[in-house]
């Protein structure tokens, strides 16, 4: 791989009068784009660079609930207080992203990014010192509010850069997120645990190291809005405001079967392996890092081939595609169960950077608003299937969760119902 010299370049002015007209608005390419130009100007310093934060920002993020026991013994904290800083920390973090997605698709702010990622620096600055449960809700709430920043925008910046190979884009930028989302409950055994409280202060690093990088994308953003001279007209899909509600509806529809089921798994998956198979702790935790590892590979792979055949089939694949394996997996051995759920894993994680895309095109010109809907709903939805399943967990039984969750995949069906927005 040629090595880049300066990180994060100024897009020239000739590459980005070639690329897509309306790339950071999110229409649609027209048939064939991705061998054209446009495809091969895909500015991979700024995809990397967001995708990195994004890696900084989940890791962050998965940091909270990693230390919910430490602040539940220091604080003598009740569990309906620390589901409480669950509730407020959520709340920020996923209902506020449409709202910013959609103020910004009107009113751009490039500088959004890293002036959001200073709220998350405040909030964990304020989470190594607090002494009351009113100032841990502050923090929880201000680390929640630069997520909901974040993920709206970086997700815009990711198509800009794409050079017309947005699904490539949105996975490496997806990519990034898992992988911190993976490190961050490590980082806070390995850190904040030992530690205590004031050990979170460390964690402040990586926010600072997260605006320093932002600043620069987003004057790459400003730079790159100069070049083109223009905004561009939004190009229409030939679809009514009907067609795009009922699209919409699938979606969230297909995001809410899938995020149930993963949240089984990436929740309760070792608990199942210790009661199903006596398995210990440190061994059920090998298997949910295979699971884990295939969810990453998953979602790289899933944006590319979307690019290549169509992100509806990659939709209709990764999720009605997985259905008899989900229900298999409650039936099978050891040895079988991990190889259905890495399969699960691998194949069902495909799906969502095909959907942001596939929305981005659904409704041309608000790439902010989609962005904000769908990491906002796979946040909420995450968070309440994980309360959920528990309650039939305690009622039922841990094996009856993945009884009950099997048939979800089968909501796959209804992509049928999806237009095909690449022959338009």
């Amino acid at each position: 791989m040629t090595t880049v010299s300066n990180p994060l370049p100024p897009m020239p002015a000739d590459v980005a009068q070639s690329a897509d007209i309306e790339i950071d608005r999110g229409a649609a390419p027209p048939a064939g784009a991705a061998s054209g130009p446009s495809a091969s100007s895909i500015v991979m310093p700024i995809v990397g660079a967001v995708a990195f934060v994004h890696l900084l920002n989940d890791l962050i993020q998965a940091t909270l609930p990693a230390i919910y026991p430490m602040l539940k013994e220091q604080f003598g904290l009740s569990f309906t207080q620390v589901g409480l800083i669950s509730l407020v920390y959520q709340c920020t973090a996923s209902l506020l992203q449409p709202w910013i997605g959609l103020y910004t698709d009107k009113h751009p702010k490039p500088y959004l990014l890293p002036i959001g990622m200073c709220f998350t620096l405040l909030g964990l600055a304020l989470l190594a010192v607090v002494n009351s449960f009113p100032l841990l809700l502050g923090a929880a709430a201000l680390i929640g509010i630069g997520s909901s920043t974040f993920h709206p925008e970086a997700s815009r910046v990711a198509r800009m850069a794409s050079g017309g190979r947005f699904g490539l884009a949105q996975s490496c930028f997806q990519v990034g997120g898992n992988t911190g989302s993976a490190f961050g409950p490590l980082l806070a055994a390995a850190i904040i645990i030992p530690r205590g409280q004031g050990a979170i202060g460390w964690f402040t690093l990586f926010a600072m190291l997260a605006i320093t990088v932002l600043f620069r994308v987003s004057g790459w953003t400003v730079r790159h809005q100069a070049a083109r001279g223009h905004k561009g007209a939004v190009k229409a899909n030939g679809l009514s405001h009907r067609q795009i509600g009922l699209a919409l509806a699938v979606l969230a529809l297909l995001v809410f079967s899938k995020f149930i089921y993963m949240a089984s798994l990436s929740t309760y998956y070792t608990f199942y392996l210790i009661d199903k198979f006596h398995l210990s702790v440190q061994a059920a935790q090998l298997y949910l890092f295979l699971f884990l590892a295939a969810v990453a590979v998953g979602t790289f792979a899933g944006g590319p081939v979307g690019d290549r055949i169509g992100r509806k089939y990659v939709i209709w694949a990764s999720i009605l595609g997985v259905a008899p394996l989900t229900m298999l997996l409650p039936h099978a051995s050891l040895f079988w169960t991990a190889v259905l759920t890495v399969l699960i894993g691998l194949v069902m994680s495909s799906a969502f950077s095909a959907i942001v895309v596939y929305a981005q095109e659904l409704v041309p010109g608000r790439v902010g608003l989609i962005a904000g809907l769908m990491f906002g709903l796979m946040f909420g939805v995450s968070g309440i299937a994980a309360a959920g399943l528990g309650q039939v967990a305690d009622h039922y039984g841990i094996r009856q969760v993945y009884a009950l969750c099997a048939y979800l995949p089968l909501l796959g069906i209804i992509t049928a119902l999806l237009p095909n927005l690449e022959k338009r």
